[in-house]
């Protein structure tokens, strides 16, 4: 039997950046087609006007958006309705109550800082519009893993775990949907995806900007928090979770719960911690900081696939380039017919995913050079998307929780097994390496891959984007 839709979106922080900059163009996106025709009401303490809301919608567009649709917007704009109140006070969440009207299933989307979550689920419980309701929650989900299981208890003491979407738009993009796809849509691949054939996997995820003025959000998170415990183990998931049974929801999220569940913990001797040269002079940053900018860190699964193959992450801003690449090395032939043993052969033997901003699937194979010596050279097979006309990650994902499929969301185990994974690191800090921006961070992440082959260079990859390339929005 299908999931009844909501038939009400409520989002909360809807003044803010966030909303500003990723929720008005996903809204219009899911008018435009089809999947967005009920009252949308924006709550939040900015002594505006639902006019005010609608300019800042139509601003929204025009920046982020590709431009105002005239039709989906007016749309958009004749059920938006606005509720200017304090979070803490019990008759904003009367208001909203009573312009729920007749509304049985809405959607609360919490677009707002975490600690403002209890808040803000308390009341919705006791003004009744949690009834029937479900919750969209933001990352990160608490601060450790103590945290984490803290949060769940205030969301679980209103909505049941069937009802609670937990949201990292990183699982909305299309790449990363690739990677599942890839795994198990291709019959060549699963002989060889195992520790008998992979040598080590290493994903990169650089920025070339630095915070963007948001030094005082940025101090709270620092890099492992903000992309290393979500998004990165997320890709992680994708990549080295076995076969679900299906591809219901169920089936695809235990079997990346499961993954997530088989790796251990982060040694703080596999962890490499840099600073940009500058982040303390930003707005809002403590002049002895030490949050980190720059992470690289080394994991192991412990399960009979993957055992002995290492997995490596780094993460970081003011990088040479911007751009996601996962890279997954190859072992050798094991007898070398040809004698090329001299020879650097770490650019052959690998399979390649260009996560962002351009997409790209490449097989790294050795193709023989022309003339009369047995001589190859490293090429790639490459498959190149244009995913520009793709829905955007939270078209995809709000869209995807309004109709209530929660199969690209986290669940409670796997939000606290991410947790597991980083907690030995998050506050047991060394001190953070100063970098100089524009370099691929401390020296002394490459000690952490010497061994095995050392850091791919995505930016060596076709179409890999320059310095000063696009932000992410911020919240």
């Amino acid at each position: 039997m299908a999931t009844p839709g909501s038939d009400a979106l409520v989002f909360f922080g809807a003044t803010g950046d966030l909303a500003h900059k990723m929720i008005f163009p996903a809204l219009q996106a899911l008018t435009k087609s089809g999947r967005l025709d009920v009252p949308v009401i924006g709550v939040a303490k900015a002594g505006w006007t639902v006019g005010q809301l609608r300019e800042r919608a139509r601003a929204s567009l025009e920046q982020y958006g590709g431009g105002v649709d005239r039709a989906a917007f007016d749309a958009l704009s004749s059920r938006l309705q606005y509720i200017d109140g304090d979070y803490e006070e019990p008759g904003t969440f009367d208001l909203l109550r009573k312009s729920l009207g007749s509304s049985q299933r809405p959607l609360h989307y919490l677009a707002i800082p975490p600690s403002l979550f209890g808040t803000v689920v308390g009341g919705l419980g006791r003004s009744g519009c949690a009834k029937g309701a479900r919750v969209v929650v933001e990352k990160p989900f608490g601060r450790d893993r103590a945290s984490a299981a803290r949060l769940n208890v205030v969301l679980r003491s209103v909505f049941p775990e069937e009802a609670i979407f937990r949201i990292d738009h990183y699982l909305g993009k299309e790449p990363v949907q690739n990677l599942l796809y890839f795994r198990f849509g291709n019959s060549f691949l699963e002989p060889i995806w195992n520790r008998n054939f992979v040598d080590s996997v290493q994903i990169t995820m650089a920025e070339s900007f630095g915070v963007a003025g948001r030094g005082p959000l940025y101090e709270e998170t620092g890099a492992i928090r903000d992309v290393i415990q979500n998004h990165m183990l997320q890709v992680i998931a994708c990549l080295a979770m076995e076969a679900p049974t299906s591809g219901g929801a169920s089936a695809l999220r235990d079997a990346k719960t499961r993954l997530l569940q088989s790796i251990a913990p982060l040694d703080p001797a596999r962890v490499v911690r840099g600073q940009f040269r500058g982040y303390r002079q930003e707005p809002g940053v403590a002049p002895d900081s030490q949050v980190e900018t720059y992470a690289a860190v080394r994991l192991s699964i412990d399960s009979w696939r993957w055992a002995g193959v290492p997995f490596f992450i780094r993460a970081g801003k003011c990088l040479p380039v911007t751009a996601t690449e996962v890279l997954v090395r190859l072992r050798p032939p094991p007898v070398t017919v040809f004698d090329e043993s001299s020879l650097d052969l770490s650019h052959s033997n690998h399979l390649r995913f260009r996560l962002g901003p351009d997409v790209a699937t490449a097989l790294g194979v050795r193709s023989k050079e022309p003339g009369e010596a047995m001589v190859g050279s490293g090429v790639e097979l490459l498959a190149v998307r244009d995913v520009a006309i793709d829905m955007l990650p939270y078209e995809r994902l709000l869209g995807d929780a309004m109709a209530g499929d929660p199969t690209l969301f986290s669940t409670e185990d796997a939000v606290e097994a991410c947790w597991r994974i980083v907690d030995p690191i998050v506050d047991r800090r060394a001190r953070v390496v100063e970098y100089e921006p524009g370099t691929w961070g401390p020296p002394e992440a490459n000690a952490l891959i010497a061994g095995d082959g050392g850091w791919h260079d995505p930016a060596a990859s076709t179409g890999a984007a320059k310095r000063g390339g696009s932000q992410p929005a911020s919240r």
